[in-house]
């Protein structure tokens, strides 16, 4: 029987980074410290706001650790992927293994908000939707209006990774740098052929102005954390990202582009985003 891995390993092997090839810090142990009874339920809401940016309603999801939460909650900003929408833009057990991380003491109090962005890889691909707007402008005064924190983080899937690491961009460049941003299997692919298939950008020169890969030193100093599927299609992206990144986690392990590589590093996630808590 294995030995289970005190948190102060889980803590070292996650801060040292991983090899593209070594070992997942995830399947925490303090996931089964609590039993499901003496877990507090996470809570999530749904609510329709109005988005000025996109000119449209949106949903607006908010992902919090207890019902209770800490004042002024530090949140991260979590983006969905193509075709996705905010009510499903979390990872299968993300709400539940936040909660009993938050109620062990092994991560600090933290949530999540998600926002509807359509299929556009978070920017204005169409004048008047302007999805990056809304995540740097109109998020901060939403999450006010409710009492919680402001964005410190951005994490994402799919689509959604290629919009977080963006994101982090824009706020750097804003003289606002994020304190970690976090991509699961992000979008990152290496041709205009096949970029241009989702009809997400004008050309392959709008492409590359905003393609994360072709625009690593944006990203300031912020740490990145980064997971794919070694039988991902995104994954020769991924390794290239790694390579010219030097990401604080950069994993790449067995796994296809859907949600059972996607929960499996949840764990690893909800380490990496809970040590870099301002």
């Amino acid at each position: 029987m294995a030995t289970p891995l005190s948190r102060r390993s889980v803590l070292i092997a996650g801060a040292a980074g991983l090899a593209t090839t070594g070992m997942l810090t995830g399947s925490f142990p303090w996931l089964n410290a609590i039993t499901s009874a003496a877990a507090p339920d996470p809570v999530t809401r749904v609510q329709r706001v109005f988005s000025a940016a996109r000119g449209q309603d949106v949903d607006l999801v908010t992902i919090l650790p207890a019902e209770l939460p800490t004042k002024n909650l530090p949140m991260c900003v979590l983006l969905h992927g193509l075709h996705g929408a905010a009510r499903n833009a979390a990872p299968s057990g993300l709400a539940r293994a936040l909660a009993v991380g938050v109620a062990n003491g092994t991560l600090p109090p933290f949530g999540f908000v998600a926002v509807d962005g359509g299929n556009n890889y978070w920017h204005e691909n169409h004048v008047g939707d302007n999805v990056m707007a809304m995540l740097l402008e109109e998020i901060p005064h939403w999450l006010r209006e409710r009492g919680l924190g402001q964005p410190f983080a951005a994490a994402g899937v799919s689509m959604g990774g290629f919009g977080a690491l963006l994101y982090a961009r824009r706020r750097n460049e804003l003289g606002r740098p994020l304190s970690a941003v976090a991509a699961i299997s992000p979008g990152l692919l290496m041709s205009w052929r096949e970029m241009s298939t989702r009809r997400a950008f004008k050309n392959t020169q709008e492409w590359a102005s905003l393609d994360p890969l072709r625009n690593v030193d944006k990203l300031g100093s912020v740490p990145v954390g980064i997971w794919c599927g070694t039988e991902d299609h995104f994954i020769e992206g991924t390794r290239k990202f790694i390579r010219l990144a030097s990401p604080e986690i950069g994993f790449t392990g067995p796994g296809t582009h859907g949600d059972s590589f996607y929960r499996s590093v949840v764990p690893d996630v909800l380490g990496f985003l809970g040590r870099h808590v301002a």
